[in-house]
């Protein structure tokens, strides 16, 4: 399924230099196979307790097509997901998981063009019990993420738009797209130059 999103033609650094630091994740939470293609999708939100995956495998029949499924769990012992999760998320038309924790099965997620950001992989997988509400506030890499907040994620990392100001940063980032496309190299090393020059001589460096 491609991702018709209109987010998905912005870049997380003109997203992070419009947003700030506060709405990007840390950088544990990074896409787990190569020219992973930029992604972006209103979040689905889910908690997972530590050892356990419940939720997440509830979420894969639940989500919205065009979804980025967000969760929280920040466990480093036991898989969220493998290939069979992915896949089924994939089919039904989600397109992306950005998970505070581990999947595993990578090999067929890489194969099956999965996108996925977590913290990495591990081979052993987590128990399904705990219950907990879908499309809550979470945690995700140190960023709050409410249900339906744009979440877009490339191989610079995974930036969370809040819900309320979707239409303010889409127009934003594309202003600041179009000044950027408009200025040639030598005109940017000429302003870089001077502002940097700027500072230091206000800081008082002497060459």
């Amino acid at each position: 399924m491609s991702n018709t999103n209109p987010f998905a033609d912005i870049p997380t650094t003109t997203l992070a230099d419009i947003l700030g630091r506060e709405q990007v994740m840390d950088v544990t939470i990074r896409p787990l196979w190569p020219s992973m293609p930029r992604v972006a999708g209103p979040a689905f939100t889910v908690q997972c307790p530590p050892g356990d995956n419940l939720m997440l495998h509830a979420a894969i029949h639940r989500a919205e097509p065009g979804s980025v499924i967000v969760v929280e769990s920040g466990d480093l012992d036991y898989a969220l997901a493998g290939g069979n999760v992915c896949a089924v998320a994939q089919r039904r038309g989600v397109v992306a998981f950005v998970a505070d924790g581990l999947i595993r099965d990578l090999a067929e997620v890489r194969e099956a063009g999965f996108p996925v950001h977590a913290r990495g992989v591990i081979p052993f997988p987590g128990r399904k019990k705990a219950v907990r509400p879908l499309n809550e506030p979470v945690r995700c890499g140190g960023v709050r993420v409410e249900a339906g907040d744009v979440v877009v994620a490339d191989e610079e990392g995974v930036v969370v738009v809040p819900g309320a100001r979707q239409e303010e940063v889409l127009l934003q980032a594309k202003a600041k797209l179009a000044k950027e496309a408009d200025q040639s190299l030598d005109a940017w090393q000429e302003t870089h130059r001077s502002r940097i020059d700027r500072i230091l001589a206000e800081s008082g460096f002497e060459d």
